[in-house]
């Protein structure tokens, strides 16, 4: 890829004049604002025609017309072909998020199933983010639960275990897992190595879509085991092949062993839902929905368009990908899936027979979750609304920011914040703070701290300031939040306690407000009380896992703490080697004393300490 190093200044930025001295070539091409804002990034197989229309004088739609008329400059780079084009046109969304792109918010990492294979006993668990060339990993599957059934699922048929191997090096009998017939034990030798490596490649046969090879194995082995007399292994066997097709029969959606993705698009009023589930080997991974934003003003063609490619930017597509809307570039889609997969990847629109109907369903499914997510939408504008007229506010607040402390007789205090607006929880605004420098147990002290630290914050960096702020407590804590507001010079932020009321049951909280009336109590009818009740509940929450993560963190590092001769580095060491304090508590002196920089006299130290 090429950089053009064409931009125009702000000021005298002539569209017209600068599309011409652009290349007749393929590129990609960023507008952006006086302020230096993308304002939207888009590619062309021919870069001075495609900008040029943006500037014609032909007629165009209200919000294209929006757009051009705050462009002041364009940065444009060439690139070799159309399908760099449109891979580097999904890079740059996704880093820069335009103002009028479509986007997809899918900014967590992609759920697998992760086989520890670096192990003599692998095991199976759920992994997100980075990955190690050590072990093996199946998907990336549409969703979290959908990686947690199949695990669930693979610990039923396989008996794999999926304990951590800290866990695994320090037990000296079976677990609960064992007893409910869901590990084989291999951690007390319950099950010889060969054994269990069978039952592996088994799984993995079945996570690749190959559930037919596995039940000819277990066919066999059964075979095996009952010509040999040993009937109750051979009873195992049958209840596995059993197990297995049962399986099949409720999840394979295909004569064959297909590996696909069914993607299709529901739009109501304006907003836009598109539903995508995952077939691989035939067996149905699961479903998700996305809701794609900034999509107003775009057609479903287009739409579908800027999904698939910030979809598949971080995923490898399917051999075959079916999809509600006939694409204007699908060949070139085609090319370069294909391309990036390593095989010939096929995209249809006008599926026939069973496709069709999978696709029919992935529709209802889409305009299913949009009716819910409306409806939902709805339900707590309508609750924003009802609290902003109890509140006699101007206007219902868009954002609202609660907070709670939580602490063990005033030690090891964290403060939590959560930010709700109109359609929910906003949880990637969350903030946990921990706390410290006042008297243990001052809860006002612990408020005025964190209110400052969080709105210090926010005005210096120029962040997006509340509508509405909650603070869990009485008279006391909303006194400190008026100071402390006031020193920040916010005191127009509306204001409310939320306390637990006279009969401290839910529902039937005090509000306690800055001015008159200085308290109202809504009730459990009220649509407002049930928001607050929602939104203080969740701060309390967030808050006391926080607490109680801080608080076991300084259990276990404090009884080490205390041990002459055992700072942090050797402290991280135990701690890291046997799993946990538990697991440093149960070696003896030779496996303390076999930790590089544990002598034996300082390995004889620890354990008579700890016991």
């Amino acid at each position: 890829m090429e950089d053009a190093g064409l931009k125009q200044s702000a000021g005298d930025f002539d569209g017209k004049k600068f599309a011409k001295r652009l290349s007749a070539g393929p590129g990609v091409y960023l507008m952006r604002d006086s302020e230096g804002v993308a304002l939207y990034v888009g590619k062309a197989a021919n870069l001075r025609k495609r900008v040029s229309s943006y500037f014609d004088a032909r007629p165009k739609i209200e919000r294209i017309m929006r757009m051009v008329a705050r462009i002041r400059s364009i940065e444009v780079s060439l690139t070799r072909t159309e399908a760099e084009a449109l891979l580097l046109e999904n890079e740059w969304i996704k880093s820069l998020k335009p103002r009028y792109n479509v986007l997809l918010r899918d900014d967590k990492s992609y759920p697998w199933v992760m086989l520890g294979t670096d192990h003599e006993f692998p095991r199976i668990a759920f992994h997100r983010g980075g990955k190690d060339k050590r072990r093996q990993y199946l998907g990336p599957y549409p969703s979290a639960s959908s990686v947690r059934e199949s695990i669930n699922l693979i610990q039923k048929l396989f008996l794999l275990r999926n304990c951590e191997d800290s866990y695994f090096s320090h037990r000296t009998r079976p677990c609960l897992q064992y007893q409910i017939k869901r590990c084989t034990a291999p951690c007390v030798d319950k099950v010889s190595p060969t054994e269990y490596a069978g039952q592996v490649d088994n799984a993995l046969l079945f996570l690749r879509g190959h559930s037919q090879k596995v039940i000819a194995r277990l066919i066999e082995r059964m075979e095996h085991s009952a010509g040999l007399q040993q009937y109750e292994q051979a009873a195992q066997y049958r209840d596995q092949i059993n197990h297995l097709k049962q399986m099949q029969a409720r999840q394979f959606v295909s004569a064959g062993n297909g590996d696909l993705d069914i993607i299709a698009l529901a739009r109501m009023d304006r907003s836009v839902a598109i539903e995508v589930i995952s077939v691989r080997g035939g067996r149905s991974l699961g479903q998700r929905d996305y809701f794609p934003t900034q999509s107003e003003g775009h057609t479903d063609t287009e739409i579908l368009h800027a999904f698939l490619g910030q979809y598949f930017s971080e995923r490898l597509p399917p051999p075959e990908l079916i999809i509600s809307h006939k694409l204007e570039q699908q060949e070139l889609f085609e090319s370069v899936f294909s391309e990036r997969s390593g095989r010939r990847v096929k995209i249809q629109s006008h599926p026939r027979s069973h496709r069709r109907n999978w696709l029919e369903l992935a529709g209802r499914n889409a305009l299913n979750a949009l009716h819910m997510r409306t409806s939902e939408s709805s339900r707590i504008s309508s609750q924003f609304e009802e609290l902003a007229e109890l509140l006699q506010l101007e206007e219902a607040p868009k954002v609202i920011e609660c907070f709670d402390v939580s602490h063990t007789s005033g030690h090891k205090t964290v403060a939590s914040c959560v930010v709700y607006d109109a359609e929910g929880p906003v949880k990637s605004r969350y903030r946990r703070y921990n706390l410290k420098g006042f008297e243990p147990g001052d809860d006002y002290a612990a408020m005025r701290e964190v209110l400052g630290r969080r709105y210090r914050k926010l005005q210096k960096d120029e962040g997006l300031l509340p509508g509405l702020i909650l603070v869990d407590g009485g008279k006391g804590q909303l006194g400190v939040a008026i100071e402390v507001l006031s020193e920040c010079g916010l005191s127009d932020i509306p204001l409310m306690g939320v306390a637990k009321g006279a009969s401290r049951r839910a529902g039937f909280e005090e509000w306690v407000l800055p001015v008159a009336p200085h308290s109202l109590r809504p009730g459990p009818e009220s649509a407002a009380s049930h928001l607050v009740q929602q939104v203080r509940d969740e701060a309390h929450r967030f808050a006391i896992t926080g607490h109680r993560g801080r608080r076991q963190k300084a259990t276990v590092q404090s009884v080490l703490e205390d041990i002459p001769g055992v700072g942090a580095r050797r402290r991280r060491a135990l701690l890291t080697h046997f799993g946990g304090l538990q697991g440093v508590r149960k070696a003896g002196i030779e496996e303390l004393s076999g930790i590089p920089g544990i002598n034996r006299q300082l390995a004889t130290r620890i354990f008579k300490a700890l016991h």
